[in-house]
C-alpha cells in the first residue's frame, strides 16, 4: 500500500490552512478544492438561501460560484482570504440571480435546527421564533432584505453593501435603519 495521497508535509490535507490548500488549488489539485468545500460549503449554501431566499436557487448560486471560484482561484492574493473571498462570490452570484428574479421564492423551506440540549418546549419557542423572523424578513421590501442579510448575516461593512448593491453608502444605512425599525416593531409584537 502506497502513501496516502492526501498527506501534505504538514499532515493531512484536511488538516492544511487554507493558504496551503489556495497553493495546491493553483497548482491544479481538485482534492485540495474539495477539502475547502467541505469547510465552507454548508456556509455559502446556509448564506445564498438566506439571501436568494430560496434553498434550489441557493443551490444554483452556490454551484455557479463553486465553478467560479475555481476557474478564478490563481486570482486570490492571500490564501489566507478564501472564506471571505468565497462569499463575496456566493453574494454577487445572489445578487445577479436576484436581479434578474425580481420576485423570489419564500425562505419556508429554509430548516433551522434548534440545539439538542434544549428541551422540546425550547425547540418549540425557537423554531417559532425563527418562522416570525424569516416572515417578517420576507416582507421587508427587496433592498432592505438584501442589505439586511449582507450586513447581519455576511458581516459585510457599509461600503461592501453600497458596492454589491450598486447604491451610495449613504442609501444603503438607510436601507439598513428602516428594515431594523421595522423587524424590531415586528418582532415586539411578537410574543
Amino acid at each position: 500500500m502506497g502513501p496516502d495521497p492526501r498527506r501534505t508535509p504538514g499532515g493531512l490535507l484536511e488538516q492544511a490552512t487554507d493558504r496551503t490548500l489556495v497553493e495546491r488549488c493553483v497548482d491544479g489539485d481538485t482534492r485540495a478544492f474539495q477539502v475547502l468545500i467541505t469547510r465552507y460549503g454548508r456556509m455559502m449554501k446556509a448564506y445564498a438561501v438566506r439571501l436568494t431566499r430560496s434553498s434550489a436557487d441557493g443551490d444554483d448560486v452556490v454551484q455557479e460560484a463553486l465553478i467560479s471560484a475555481w476557474k478564478r482561484i490563481d486570482t486570490l492574493e492571500d490564501g489566507a482570504m478564501v472564506k471571505s473571498w468565497l462569499m463575496r462570490i456566493v453574494s454577487r452570484r445572489a445578487i445577479d440571480l436576484m436581479r434578474q428574479r425580481k420576485d423570489t421564492e419564500s425562505t419556508d423551506d429554509v430548516m433551522v435546527e434548534a440545539p439538542e440540549r434544549d428541551g422540546p418546549e425550547r425547540r418549540a419557542e425557537a423554531s417559532s421564533q425563527l418562522g416570525a423572523l424569516s416572515a417578517a424578513l420576507d416582507r421587508l421590501p427587496h433592498g432592505q432584505h438584501q442589505a439586511w442579510v449582507l450586513r447581519e448575516i455576511g458581516g459585510y461593512s457599509y461600503e461592501e453593501i453600497a458596492e454589491q448593491l450598486g447604491q451610495s453608502v449613504a442609501s444603503v444605512r438607510g436601507s439598513l435603519a428602516r428594515a431594523r425599525v421595522t423587524l424590531v416593531k415586528e418582532m415586539e409584537g411578537w410574543r
